[in-house]
């Protein structure tokens, strides 16, 4: 078998849209995205049928999940940039940057997350709204983790030169997860958060 012209693999990797990577996060992507439709026809399908009041322990506050949703939006922004400087412009440094950016947002909704599990008034064992809150709510910050630590690995890569403007495969591959988290968040935060405000 002969070997493959290196400036066809290099044209491979300046399509990121055409490389098995990509295909095969867009793959994992849509089994995510049936698994939380899943539980969200759950919660739906339970909220419908339960007695009033639902939530039994009232709508969530806002006040520390609104300021946390427009932190994960910006990390959405940042990590478009970064992606956006290195295909369009090949600047190393401002993909760096745009995603530095974006592990720090990730980590402040992280922490935020946390600390409003924290101050919740109830256990996923309290009712069966705690245990739909939790699992759900659990289940995407399982998803921001595995996303953020994909985030940094390409970060230490872009900084270790093996990725970058001839490589950008596993910068769109990261960012495409990161929208697609970001995207489940809104989902979730809707779901919860606003729904319950209009009943």
């Amino acid at each position: 078998m002969s070997a493959i012209p290196a400036e066809i693999l290099a044209g491979a990797e300046r399509k990121p849209h055409r490389t098995s990577g990509w295909w095969g996060m867009i793959a994992t992507i849509a089994t995510e995205a049936a698994l939380f439709a899943y539980l969200l026809f759950s919660y739906g399908y339970i909220a419908a049928q339960a007695p009033p009041p639902w939530p039994p322990v009232g709508a969530p506050e806002l006040k520390l999940a609104l300021p946390n949703t427009l932190v994960l939006l910006a990390s959405s922004v940042t990590v478009w940039w970064a992606e956006r400087r290195l295909s369009r412009r090949g600047d190393l440094r401002g993909c760096r940057r745009g995603f530095l950016a974006t592990l720090a947002f990730g980590a402040v909704f992280i922490a935020v997350q946390l600390l409003e599990w924290h101050k919740k008034s109830f256990t996923p064992a309290s009712h069966v709204y705690g245990s739909l809150y939790f699992t759900i709510t659990g289940f995407h910050m399982a998803h921001v983790v595995a996303g953020w630590v994909m985030l940094a690995a390409v970060a230490w890569w872009l900084a270790s030169g093996r990725a970058g403007p001839a490589r950008p495969v596993p910068v769109a591959v990261s960012a495409v997860y990161w929208h697609f988290v970001d995207a489940v968040w809104l989902a979730v935060f809707t779901t919860f958060y606003l729904l319950p405000r209009l009943g």
